[in-house]
């Protein structure tokens, strides 16, 4: 194989130095300090290695250049084993801090199901914040970034956007770096980047490695945001029909190998057809939207409310005995009795009617049951003049129809 001549030299440099260091490890004091080309000012006066400044420059350029690479694969790859989006973009901003200190990061997302709706995230240093910029939102730069895709820094986006509300809302933080979200589905968000911590300017190669790393955050945050639109209906961003199943189907085989009792509610709004029937179709929307609203905010975070289809909406209550949920049956029940949703008439005030079935290790039958039993105890408290609880419980079907 033929020899790179100058890779060749290179290579009988360092050798040539490794062996006059070995000649010279046991009797240091025979040769004056500096005359071996193991200490710094020996090695690069040289004659060779003058010779070859060039090459040495370069190979260090690679060097660092792959240093470079590897660290933002190994990031790379971190944001995509997160499970969350908070948790993936903390793991963005911490890898960042390790090549440059940055004064602030903001992300701004719009989630699917609600296009007005504006998700925001920010970090001083590489620490979670509350630096909002007060933006309602993301219209502007949609249609601009439509257009100019690539980052750009605060600066050059005020000379092509002008001054509007969207740019105003940046004035007072002005970033540094502003990197618009593009994928399939066309617009999903701007990144912020602030200056550096100390104010010094930003070398090219941190700019091309921040630009890099925040292009696989963006990759992760679009998979984040498909994989949550696969799961939620979309009118009211709770979970969907076949989520939901599928989570029941786990949750049994997890009962039926520990001890416990969990549950499944099924919701539905009373009189419905007639309100929509009555105030139209729009208006039975925006109902929907602030039921799920509640029914989302007064559940557990391991809880599953979803969808079930049309008024009607169910919830999984791991862990949880009759009694238990009856009470946070009863709670969601008060409140939706309690909401006034803002229309342009005056709307009727909105009740519910529940059902709750409870089973543990010992209730040896398929989720299609479960939610019948469920279904069955939800018509008996509509038989029972609705707007009420009813707990599943042998012999209820016979009760109803007495």
């Amino acid at each position: 194989m033929a020899k790179n001549p100058e890779r060749s030299v290179f290579y009988d440099i360092m050798s040539d130095t490794g062996k006059r260091s070995l000649e010279n490890r046991d009797t240091p004091n025979t040769l004056p300090i500096g005359s071996s080309l193991n200490t710094p000012e020996a090695f690069l006066s040289d004659p060779r290695i003058q010779e070859h400044h060039g090459l040495l420059q370069y190979l260090d350029r690679l060097k660092r250049e792959l240093d470079t690479y590897k660290s933002l694969f190994a990031g790379a790859l971190t944001l995509f084993h997160h499970t969350s989006i908070d948790a993936m973009l903390d793991a963005a901003v911490s890898h960042l801090a390790t090549r440059t200190l940055l004064s602030f990061v903001v992300f701004l997302w719009k989630p699917f199901q609600n296009k007005n709706e504006l998700c925001i995230r920010s970090y001083e240093g590489h620490t979670p914040a509350n630096r909002v910029p007060p933006l309602e939102s993301l219209t502007l730069f949609e249609v601009f970034f439509q257009q100019h895709p690539e980052p750009l820094s605060y600066a050059e986006l005020l000379k092509q956007m002008g001054s509007n509300t969207a740019t105003q809302a940046l004035q007072e933080m002005e970033p540094e770096l502003i990197i618009p979200i593009r994928g399939p589905y066309g617009f999903y968000g701007l990144i912020l980047v602030g200056p550096k911590l100390r104010g010094e300017r930003f070398q090219a190669e941190e700019l091309t490695f921040i630009r890099d790393l925040l292009f696989f955050v963006s990759l992760a945050l679009q998979n984040h945001l498909h994989y949550d639109h696969s799961l939620q209906d979309v009118k009211t961003g709770l979970y969907n029909y076949g989520f939901f199943m599928t989570r029941l189907e786990e949750e049994i085989s997890r009962v039926r190998r520990n001890k416990y009792a969990s549950s499944v509610m099924v919701i539905d709004v009373d009189f419905f057809k007639s309100f929509n029937d009555t105030y139209g179709h729009i208006a039975g929307d925006r109902v929907l939207e602030h039921i799920a609203f509640l029914i989302k905010g007064g559940v557990r975070l391991d809880d599953v409310p979803s969808r079930f289809g049309g008024e009607e909406f169910t919830v999984l209550l791991p862990d949880t005995h009759a009694e238990s949920a009856w009470h946070v049956a009863e709670r969601l029940r008060l409140a939706i009795a309690q909401l006034k949703v803002p229309w342009e008439i005056p709307l009727p005030r909105i009740t519910i009617s529940l059902g709750i079935f409870t089973f543990d290790n010992q209730t040896d039958i398929m989720a299609s049951e479960i939610l019948n039993r469920a279904d069955k105890a939800l018509y008996a408290s509509k038989s029972r003049g609705r707007n009420c609880t009813t707990i599943w419980e042998p012999g209820l079907e016979f009760g109803m129809y007495r």
